[in-house]
Parts: structure tokens; C-alpha cells; sequence
């Protein structure tokens, strides 16, 4: 059979090629892993057969094969010395959430029909979103743990940075800017388990409370709060961010990292953040949004959009002009904005990139979501992990492409920053 041309070290892009290939035009052979696995207890090991083409009869090399621990070899190494649930039965028993493990493929199927590759709409998405958002949560929360670490959201990349580092920079960014310190009082609006709260907390000082809906990752929350010793000064609080529980003027500080998106109307949720902010204080955000390239009548931008918004439980996608008009309208004042992802030296999607492999955020990589995609059909037939897990999967899968497409014709992005001040 015809192999597919790939430049040396190169993964190959067909889905149906489960092969890596290396072509040194030196020797002109090419090499072959295929793939085997085997599940012994609760580790999974993938047999991996180097198969060597050479049509060069003068060259002799020799053939071996080896087998890596599914554990060992997709380890993230942001999870290493933490208690961030990373093994392949811990993705398992979280897939659901605080949903029970019988219930996990109906909450997939009304979560799926909310929206439009479905049949859902808008209206529906934004009257239900608080259900939306916690299911899709619930469903989802192990898998980005698994894969992404304990901070869920993207960040402006420097060459030669891992996506750990950056993660971290992207988050001390925003802590600067608001000029955190020793003493203040921050709140952490939509602050899923809790890794950007513990991250800013250690390294401006601050006091930080995390707002969240979803019981099943406060709950992992507090959990990873205790072990690193943050158990007394930050906390958590159950709570919608349409409706929040404080008083006026409550907080020195308030960001939310790539949250505020969930909300079914921005000026709503930004009056809220108004309410409970001290004057004369700043609200920090980076936000998901559809920039100036994004054609409403565009179906491929239409079906672009809804991909993100079916993979990452979203009502709708604003723009970034529609942002930060909400925020004028609510009575803030801009302090600074700007879309982070223009001027980023690495492209902020290229973890999710199929064509990009990195040892370091291996499990993001073409070929450590295949052995994700393995894995958690493997699980399921076991019964290890609910029934519905491998859809959860499907539609993340799915998210993650129209995520790199959005990013590559520049329609979308997750980095749209500002700044605004509630006036004195």
C-alpha cells in the first residue's frame, strides 16, 4: 500500500493511520510503529512494532519491539507532586461528575440537544444555561483534568515556553495588572477547580475566593486547596454569577479566566461583578470571543462557531466589541484591552494542533488523544467508566477541532483581555 508522504518525524493526519512515519531521504527507508494494546489491572499498555522499509538491500537494520505504560507515558508532567487526578481510572470514576454513573449517557443526550448540531438553538441554550453549564461541567471536568491540568484555559506563548510556564505567566499577567497583594480581597468569578485561585493566591499573597455553580468541582476544589496548604485563605462559594451571594462592595478585586463566556447575558453578569467590586477598584477578564474576521453568514464560520460552543457548554459566543460594550454599559471604566492571541509568538491553539507534537503536553497531541479516544472506549466496554463516556469525549474531540480551525482563519479567541474600573 501507498503510504503518505510525511517530512521526518512527522506525525501523519489520516485518521485511519494509526502509524507514525520517518523518512530519512539519506537512507530511504522509512519506519512504521503499529500500534496493540493490552490492559492488564488497571494500567494499559500500548505494544508498539517498529516495522522498517528500505529499498536499499545493502542496508541492514535490525527490528525490535518495546511496550510503554499507558500511565507512564501520559503523564502530565504540570500534574507531577499534586493531587490533580491524572490515571486513567481516575478519568474513569470522574467522568459525570456529581452525576450518578447510570445517569451520566441521558445527561449527554439533553446536553447535546441544547445545541445546534442537534437541533438546539440559542434561546434555549440561554433560558437553560445554569443546567447547560453544570452538566456540561460535570461531564467534562475529568477529562480537562486528565489532559490539561488544573487550570483550564489557554495563554499568550513565548518560543521555547511549555504550556505549563505559560499557563502560569498568562496567569500572573492578569494579577499584575490588578496590582494584588498581601491583604486584598479577590474574587475568582466561574473558577473551576480552583488552579488559577491557588496559582494568583501564592504569588500575589492575596486572599482569593472561588465562585462556582458546579458542586462536583468545588468540591475537587477544596480538595487540592487543603493539600497545598491554601485551605484557610482561599475558599470556595456555590453560587450563580448571574445572582451572587455578597454583599455591595464587597471585594478589592475581581477577574474571571475564560468564564464570563458561560453567561447567557454579559451586561447582567458584568453588573453583578459591578455590584460586589469596591469603587475605585478594577475587574480583570479574558474572555472567549468571535473577533472583526468572523462572518455571521459564513457556514463555515457558522459551523466553526457552534463546534466551540457544543464542546465547551457555551449559549453563544460574543464578539470582542460586544464585550467590552457591555462593560461600558454597566457603568465601568476602561482601564486597558487588547486581543492577547494577536501577538502571540506561538499560536495559542497549537496544543490542540494535530500537526504539533510535544513531549511535554503530550496528552493534547494528535496521538495522545487517540490513545485518550482508546482509552476511554476501552474503559467503558469494561465498565470501568459510565456508559456515555466515549460521547463526553467525541464532543471534546470535536471542540478541540473547531477550536485550531477558529484559531487558524483567526475568527476566534480565548485571550480577549481587559481591564476596566468601577468609578469612585
Amino acid at each position: 500500500m501507498q503510504r503518505a508522504a510525511c517530512l521526518p518525524g512527522q506525525m501523519s493526519r489520516s485518521p485511519k493511520l494509526r502509524s507514525l512515519y520517518f523518512s530519512p531521504t539519506r537512507f530511504n527507508l522509512s519506519l512504521s510503529l503499529s500500534l496493540t494494546t493490552t490492559v492488564v489491572s488497571s494500567s494499559c499498555f500500548f505494544h508498539l512494532y517498529p516495522v522498517i522499509h528500505t529499498q536499499n538491500p545493502t542496508h541492514t537494520i535490525p527490528t525490535f519491539s518495546f511496550s510503554i505504560s499507558l500511565v507512564d507515558l501520559l503523564e502530565s508532567p504540570q500534574n507531577k507532586q499534586t493531587m490533580s487526578k491524572t490515571g486513567a481510572l481516575d478519568l474513569a470514576s470522574g467522568v459525570g461528575g456529581k452525576i450518578s454513573k447510570d445517569e451520566v449517557k441521558s445527561a449527554v443526550e439533553q446536553y447535546e440537544k441544547y445545541h445546534v448540531c442537534y437541533g438546539g438553538d440559542e434561546e434555549a441554550r440561554k433560558s437553560n444555561y445554569s443546567d447547560m453549564v453544570n452538566k456540561y461541567y460535570d461531564l467534562a471536568t475529568s477529562f480537562y483534568e486528565y489532559g490539561w491540568g488544573e487550570s483550564f484555559h489557554f495563554a499568550h506563548r513565548w518560543k521555547g515556553e511549555s504550556l505549563r510556564e505559560s499557563i502560569k505567566r498568562h496567569e500572573h499577567f492578569l494579577a499584575l495588572h490588578l496590582g494584588l497583594k498581601p491583604g486584598m480581597k479577590v474574587l475568582d468569578v466561574g473558577c473551576g477547580i480552583g488552579g488559577p485561585l491557588r496559582e494568583i493566591a501564592r504569588f500575589s499573597g492575596a486572599s482569593v475566593t472561588g465562585l462556582n455553580n458546579n458542586e462536583y468541582q468545588i468540591s475537587r476544589g477544596r480538595e487540592l486547596n487543603k493539600s497545598v496548604g491554601l485551605g484557610q485563605s482561599c475558599d470556595f462559594v456555590k453560587a450563580d454569577f448571574m445572582n451572587m451571594p455578597f454583599p455591595e462592595s464587597t471585594f478589592d478585586a475581581i477577574y474571571a479566566i475564560e468564564a464570563t463566556c458561560h453567561a447567557p447575558d454579559a451586561v447582567g453578569c458584568y453588573k453583578e461583578i459591578h455590584r460586589v467590586l469596591k469603587p475605585g477598584q478594577c475587574f480583570a477578564a479574558y474572555e472567549w470571543c468571535v473577533t472583526d474576521h468572523y462572518d455571521a453568514t459564513n457556514p463555515i464560520h457558522q459551523k466553526i462557531k457552534a463546534e466551540i460552543e457544543l464542546g465547551n457548554g457555551l449559549p453563544d459566543i460574543r464578539s470582542t466589541r460586544q464585550c467590552l460594550q457591555a462593560a461600558i454599559d454597566t457603568g465601568f471604566e476602561v482601564v486597558w484591552e487588547k486581543d492577547l492571541a494577536e501577538d502571540s509568538p506561538l499560536p495559542w491553539y497549537l496544543p490542540l494542533d494535530k500537526s504539533h507534537f510535544s513531549l511535554s503536553s503530550f496528552r493534547l497531541t494528535a496521538i495522545g488523544r487517540l490513545f485518550t479516544r482508546t482509552l476511554v472506549k476501552t474503559l467503558e466496554y469494561l465498565k470501568l467508566a459510565p456508559e456515555g463516556s466515549e460521547r463526553v469525549s467525541s464532543f471534546l474531540e470535536k471542540a478541540a477541532e473547531g477550536l485550531v480551525e477558529g484559531g487558524k482563519k483567526e475568527i476566534f479567541t480565548p485571550m480577549y483581555f481587559f481591564v476596566v474600573r468601577k468609578p469612585l
